[in-house]
């Protein structure tokens, strides 16, 4: 049997988790709004139509922080087309994503259904066809109390009170060419600062997202963050990263290896931020909102053959497997171990487009199996990240070497005196995992919770929904101060201790 070992010290700090790590996204494509999370005619949608499945199922989740409403969507939004009298809002041709987009779901349903599902709003602006003057008024109508042409006209709207939405996002992978709007960095970068500018004027309590690179390997990576915070440094809290994993080679050892792109994409942009620190300084330092993050190849075909200017059509509709799952863990473990500057993150995305809930229009919601290790993370992840230290064996892939078989990493929440300890098993084969605790001699093991399952490919579907789904039958113990566990192959485990 391979074996593993992690070593934790209570002292050895990474840093506290910012809750918004647990964040997912909701934007106006395929059916994430429609027959998604809003669906009036439903057997299950309360009086404002809400499907109360599909929020049972948000808040099993614990999401924290929700983004809205996009995405590639938002470049071309205008937010006014989405408030007021249902009845009067304009049907428009989506460019985005090629759909007729209805506007019966806007800002202020949105606001109604995060305080269903007990969490944070994150809104985006458009800075692909708009810019400063859309976004100082879209800012006094959500946030100004009163008094103004724009907080009178949301109160005309039915409310009263100003939603007070403190994280908005400077527009959506703007150095993308695909994007309605892109722009080269320095024209993103004047128009974002200009645009922070005036928003802090009318609300100076909002924290600012600057648009950074739509992935690691885009060619303008880096030069990117550095143009674009050199001009908005003042203004902004934190950068844009975004990233998406795909196994077309159908190569498990490779797929499940992916987390260390990650791992290195963040560690690149923190160096870009820091450049420009060093460069201006500064004490500041800018954080990274992850605020898209997924596993995503199946549905790219079918979505080829779907009909443009539909309204909600199936679009991004990945139906997730077992090793989906798995990367989708080391992929949060990632995140985890970066809590002391990842302090937003957002999978991407929540209900039927690329995400943990599926639903079919009038029938059911159901878990898919990247539900789990988020769930879990969401659950048990919050406290304080510990430093691990791991010795495990290692492999060699087509594109990456020596990649250990076991990832892990140990939160500790202080208020509930519990460690967790999430751990991967990359390896084909059974592996047995020590981990020596120091600092926790008087905790115990009360459970160890294994997503498992003998075939690589199998899914979760509304006829059997259960197919893929966690126990907590591990065999994780104490033994001499140690705790000791055997972690199946090609698992996910949380191994819980508690005081």
């Amino acid at each position: 049997m391979k074996k593993a070992k992690m070593y934790v010290d209570k002292n050895f700090v990474i840093d506290k988790v910012d809750n918004r790590l647990f964040g997912s996204f909701i934007e106006h494509l395929g059916r994430a709004v429609y027959t998604g999370i809003y669906e009036p005619d439903h057997p299950k949608a309360d009086e404002k139509g809400f499907r109360k499945d599909v929020i049972d199922l948000v808040k099993e989740l614990n999401v924290s922080i929700v983004r809205y409403p996009g995405g590639n969507f938002v470049s071309g939004y205008n937010w006014e087309d989405g408030v007021g009298p249902k009845e009067k809002r304009p049907k428009k041709l989506e460019l985005a994503w090629r759909s007729l987009e209805p506007n019966e779901f806007g800002t202020n349903e949105f606001m109604e259904w995060c305080k269903l599902v007990n969490t944070e709003p994150m809104m985006s602006i458009n800075l692909g066809t708009r810019g400063i003057d859309e976004a100082r008024n879209f800012v006094e109508y959500c946030n100004f109390p009163g008094g103004s042409y724009f907080s009178d006209l949301r109160k005309q709207h039915g409310y009263n009170d100003p939603h007070n939405i403190k994280v908005w996002c400077l527009g959506n992978e703007m150095d993308g060419p695909w994007q309605i709007g892109h722009k080269t960095a320095l024209e993103y970068a004047r128009l974002a600062e200009e645009t922070a500018k005036v928003m802090k004027l009318v609300d100076p309590n909002l924290s600012l997202v600057a648009s950074g690179s739509s992935g690691w390997h885009i060619p303008t990576f880096g030069e990117w963050e550095a143009t674009v915070l050199e001009h908005t440094y003042d203004y902004v809290d934190f950068i844009s990263l975004h990233a998406y994993y795909d196994n077309y080679e159908n190569n498990i050892e490779n797929f499940l290896a992916k987390s260390i792109d990650m791992d290195s994409y963040i560690k690149s942009a923190v160096a870009a931020c820091d450049y420009v620190k060093g460069r201006k300084k500064t004490n500041k330092t800018i954080y990274i909102s992850f605020d898209e993050w997924n596993v995503w190849f199946h549905s790219r075909k079918e979505d080829e053959k779907v009909e443009p200017w539909q309204i909600a059509p199936p679009l991004l509709e990945d139906v997730y497997t077992f090793e989906d799952a798995l990367l989708v863990g080391l992929m949060l473990i990632t995140l985890l171990k970066h809590a002391d500057r990842v302090k937003i993150a957002c999978l991407a995305q929540l209900v039927n487009v690329i995400a943990p809930i599926m639903t079919r229009k009038g029938g059911g919601a159901w878990r898919q199996t990247i539900f789990y290790p988020f769930m879990h993370a969401s659950n048990f992840g919050r406290g304080t990240v510990l430093q691990p230290v791991i010795s495990a064996e290692t492999y060699d892939t087509k594109d990456f070497k020596s990649v250990p078989f076991v990832n892990a990493v140990p939160v500790f929440n202080e208020e509930k005196n519990e460690l967790t300890i999430f751990a991967v098993n990359r390896a084909q084969d059974k592996m047995e995992f020590d981990c020596e605790l120091k600092g926790f001699e008087d905790y115990s093991v009360i459970e160890h919770i294994i997503l498992e399952n003998n075939e690589l490919k199998a899914v979760n579907t509304e006829d059997n929904p259960d197919n893929v789904k966690p126990h907590n039958n591990g065999n994780a113990r104490n033994e001499g101060g140690k705790v000791k566990a055997e972690l199946s192959p090609l698992s996910w485990n949380v191994i819980r201790l508690k005081k």
